[in-house]
């Protein structure tokens, strides 16, 4: 019984799980020789996998492509594939292929294709993307697989003449595996941009005996103030509504000034978000340079 994602073709048809009628039939072409079931949709990790099987094993996953095998979220699946290799065979539509030939030590399996290491993964995202998509990329992956940004330091100190690495190394401080949102990432760019100190993700406030109150995205323990990207949920369910309100209160009940970011102020008005998370920060206390 063939599973539910991409599989090549002429295997399954020499290994008698499927005849030629049925992989005509039921199932779509998505590559050379690479198959999925019809009525089955390919995330990035699938669009991942199916390009490692067009290559016969023949490359290493790199990049977004890496990164979906490593479980990064909030990734793409219609963006092309990325695979590195060593020849001129001409990739199809829907796989980028990089000539390039990828260290041993910074390559790695998982569920047994190859695929280069998070740190490595994370080095060519941060040096071939702009900082903006980047960084959001970058927090999901560490968040992911636990590394630490000095890990993607240290590839970029052992390939300081590869293209990108000075963008790399600017956006290495920004990364920060707490945020559990693209929005979120944002977000912290937004108030670190705008000069604002650069806020803790996941702050997990509690009450005066100890007991835990909420987990706030981002913000400033010392100042107590929290800045909170709420997402459509947060607008549109209403128990969720509910259940804000009440969190609401409990955390002002305890001097906390919370600022609520929607998409529309991120996206169309994002001046007014700065604007807001200074003045809460002046109204509790902070001294800021203006």
């Amino acid at each position: 019984m063939l599973e539910e994602g991409p599989f090549p073709g002429s295997w399954a048809l020499a290994a008698g799980v499927v005849s030629w009628w049925e992989l005509r039939h039921d199932f779509v072409r998505v590559f050379p020789d690479v198959y999925l079931r019809k009525g089955c949709a390919l995330d990035a990790g699938g669009r991942a996998r199916a390009a490692s099987h067009w290559a016969k094993g023949d490359g290493v996953l790199v990049g977004l492509s890496a990164a979906a095998m490593h479980g990064t979220r909030w990734l793409d699946g219609d963006t092309p594939a990325e695979l590195a290799r060593e020849g001129n065979c001409k990739a199809p539509f829907g796989i980028h292929q990089i000539q390039a030939s990828i260290e041993p030590s910074e390559c790695c399996e998982v569920d047994g294709f190859r695929v280069t290491t998070p740190a490595r993964t994370a080095f060519d995202i941060g040096r071939r993307l702009e900082r903006d998509r980047a960084v959001p990329i970058l927090d999901a992956l560490c968040a992911a697989t636990n590394i630490p940004p000095r890990d993607i330091a240290d590839v970029a100190r052992h390939h300081p003449r590869l293209r990108g690495v000075r963008r790399l190394t600017e956006i290495i401080p920004l990364v920060d595996s707490g945020a559990e949102s693209p929005p979120e990432s944002l977000t912290r760019l937004l108030l670190i941009d705008n000069g604002l100190p650069s806020p803790t993700t996941q702050l997990v406030v509690r009450d005066r005996t100890g007991q835990f109150v909420a987990r706030v995205d981002t913000g400033w323990a010392d100042w107590r103030v929290a800045v909170e990207y709420d997402g459509a949920q947060h607008w549109t369910d209403p128990a969720q509504r509910a259940k804000d309100i009440d969190r609401l209160a409990a955390l002002e009940s305890l001097g906390w000034r919370v600022v609520r970011v929607s998409a529309t102020l991120l996206y169309c008005r994002p001046y007014l978000v700065t604007d807001r998370v200074r003045a809460a920060l002046h109204a509790q206390g902070a001294t800021l340079d203006e």
